[in-house]
């Protein structure tokens, strides 16, 4: 099988830089070609280190005897043009100058030859089919394979000190108005920071995971004091989401840039569980930076990316969200700092493109939600989710979105933006119509005939009118109303999940009344929700024997605590968002005060127990990093209500023009976009 080399040269102190990929790995739809022995020799004759792939884990050796000065050379195998040569890599890099015209120490990322695009092209589908394309490459054992460099500069002698003045910021202040891009020449504006502020901001600072000497990510918790992290030392995708924002509000891009680059190039990682192996364009739950000495010397060590992509997960469930939050989390690094030309790189385009292939494949569904297994999104564990659970549905709703915005619509992605525009016309559909629950939609339910057997029924899922729950019949206020936890033939999940509910208005998955409706039905229900702690996870908790049958008598999620009606202030950031985007400014203010009286002072918890959420988690991780960041993410965000427009979506009209029912030529279908239409303009 051929191997990925990496080639990195220290001279600093001892560390390494690592290409993270399987020796037997497929990198975006084919093996990864062999480096030139001749070449290599050459090359680690000059530098006196060498590139070493062990198992599956590619890795450099560094000498600690040299002097001063590093380069470090990260072999992103990035598509590049064909040419003659084949097997060889090489990499380039680009001197910057300072604003004073020296040379400072900066990442140097290769741009990816803009010509291979042409070596895509789809495969021809059945008519009258979807037709997504199959990434291969015309004559692909003549493609020179162009590495990504990260290179510190170094000029004569003397090392030049990085400039990590996008990463290290005053503690006393926050740069509020340079984002990085969006406009270079305008005036910074800076705010004194409270203490708790500065302290969460060290906080986060501290949480960063370093890699070849640059940030990439923050781990999930912090906590000192904690003798088993188990994966707490890792960084999630999902955790790291509000870490990311913060980083990006306040004008820290690189952090941001060097994870999608690393957790792109992990997406190419082998990924097998009992001989079985999933679909190829499957993100990783987390990675981690693992550091071990290298065998039979005493004088280097190798640095190596270690991802989890299910495979060590409690239940061992793919995690379906990571790849959603990383499309999301592209679109809102490009939105924020202006740099739109990494989502546009081609190998950005390809990741994109795996993510919805793997989300958009055929199957036996009849519906437009995606289908997944119990613990495959932020409620990890047992917790009856399995089926169409809200939360994936609403974040697989915003990534769709986000799809639009960043694929380049050429004839080797213009059938897979039609299969977006297609879905997410459907899903916005059957998500407003049938997830949909206020009073009046209650009492629609409880008067269903069943057994109906008819392309006309109003009862479409057969759901038996004994499925109410009798909390939910006081519950449900006069106005308001929420979309419901799952729909499955004969089953609705009537629980309040708030996240899904959340990203159903940042997204517009729901109509104008219906985000409203969330709102005031979280406002109506604050004792409930909120309490003394911002937000329940999922609202009511499960308990008696209801707990023991659905969790399986899951001691981590008894009632009312961790994922079972637990409090998780990490919600804070999303509510705060929501709340901008709807106007409703002094509801996320009211939560975030609620939420900075204890969080310091309890030091930061994961999540909070009792049905008031009273009680610091029975298990929870303190010091925990999405806590932290979803406060900080909320402060600024209050302080610049509108950046929150470069994270939300509007309502998008010409999503309901489209409809895959035209292209079928007989008469029994029945088109529901015109009831869709009519409802939009109805609330307007």
């Amino acid at each position: 099988m051929t191997s990925s080399p990496c080639i990195g040269i220290y001279t600093m102190k001892p560390r390494c830089s690592i290409i993270i990929g399987s020796s037997s790995s497929l990198i975006y739809g084919f093996s990864p070609p062999k480096l030139n022995p001749s070449a290599f020799h050459n090359l680690s004759k000059s530098q006196g280190n060498m590139s070493i792939d062990r198992g599956g884990f590619q890795f450099c050796v560094c000498d600690k005897a040299q002097p001063v000065g590093f380069t470090c050379v990260l072999n992103r195998r990035s598509f590049s043009v064909s040419g003659s040569n084949r097997g060889q890599s090489w990499g380039f890099t680009r001197n910057f100058r300072g604003d004073k015209g020296r040379s400072r120490g900066v990442l140097v990322i290769s741009n990816v030859a803009s010509d291979f695009r042409n070596h895509l092209s789809p495969v021809e589908a059945n008519v009258g089919e979807k037709e997504f394309e199959r990434i291969y490459l015309q004559g692909g054992l003549n493609l020179n394979v162009e590495p990504l460099v990260i290179e510190r500069i170094e000029t004569g002698g003397e090392v030049v000190k990085e400039d990590n003045s996008e990463v290290q910021v005053d503690e006393s202040s926050v740069n509020i108005g340079d984002l990085g891009g969006l406009n270079l020449n305008e005036k910074k504006v800076e705010r004194e920071l409270s203490k708790i502020e500065k302290d969460a901001w060290k906080l986060l600072r501290d949480a960063v995971v370093t890699y070849c000497g640059s940030p990439v990510g923050t781990v999930a918790a912090n906590d000192p004091a904690d003798k088993q992290p188990l994966n707490y030392d890792q960084v999630f995708i999902r955790d790291f989401m509000p870490s990311a924002l913060a980083f990006l509000l306040n004008g820290e891009g690189e952090i941001v840039k060097n994870f999608l680059l690393h957790t792109l190039q992990l997406q190419s990682w082998e990924k097998t569980v009992d001989c079985h192996c999933p679909g190829q364009g499957l993100m990783p739950a987390s990675f981690k930076v693992r550091t071990a000495p290298l065998d039979g010397s005493d004088e280097a060590f190798e640095e190596v990316l270690d991802p989890d992509f299910g495979e060590s997960a409690i239940g061992r469930v793919a995690p379906v969200d990571s790849g959603l939050w990383w499309i999301i989390l592209l679109r809102a690094y490009g939105k924020i700092t202006g740099d739109y030309g990494l989502q546009e790189r081609v190998d950005f385009q390809t990741g994109v493109r795996l993510i919805l292939n793997l989300c958009l494949s055929d199957g036996f569904d009849m519906f437009p939600t995606l289908l997944v297994t119990d613990g495959s999104c932020m409620i990890d564990r047992r917790m009856g989710i399995h089926g169409h659970p809200l939360e994936i549905q609403a974040l697989f709703y915003a990534a769709l979105r986000c799809s639009r915005e960043t694929l380049i619509v050429n004839d080797a992605t213009k059938n897979l933006v039609a299969a977006v525009n297609n879905r997410l016309s459907a899903l916005s559909f059957h998500m407003r119509e049938y997830y949909w629950a206020d009073l009046h939609k209650i009492n629609e339910i409880y008067r269903y005939n069943t057994e109906e057997y008819s392309t006309d029924a109003i009862n479409k899922f057969n759901i038996y009118p004994d499925q109410i729950p009798s909390w939910l019949v006081d519950w449900i206020p006069d106005e308001g109303g929420y979309f419901i936890g799952n729909l499955q033939p004969a089953h609705m999940d009537f629980r309040f999940f708030t996240l899904g509910n959340l990203w159903a208005i940042i997204s517009s998955l729901g109509t104008q009344k219906q985000n409203e409706g969330i709102l005031n039905l979280i406002e109506a229900k604050w004792d409930d929700l909120v309490a003394q702690m911002p937000l329940k996870i999922c609202y009511p908790a499960l308990e008696y024997e209801e707990w023991r049958i659905i969790t399986g008598c899951d001691p981590k999620n008894t009632p009312w605590s961790y994922h079972n009606g637990g409090s998780w202030p990490t919600l804070l950031w999303q509510f705060t968002l929501a709340c901008i985007k709807m106007g409703r400014l002094e509801l996320a203010q009211k939560a975030v005060a609620l939420a900075e009286k204890r969080l310091a002072v309890d030091q930061w918890p994961e999540y909070y127990d009792t049905r008031n959420g009273r009680f610091i988690g029975k298990q929870s991780r303190l010091f925990q990093t999405w806590t932290i960041a979803g406060f900080l993410t909320s402060k600024v965000l209050l302080e610049n209500p509108e950046k929150a427009s470069l994270l939300c979506w509007e309502e998008d009209y010409e999503l309901l023009q489209t409809c895959v029912c035209a292209l079928s030529k007989t008469g029994r279908r029945k088109c529901s976009r015109f009831a869709a239409r009519s409802q939009i303009h109805s609330q307007l």
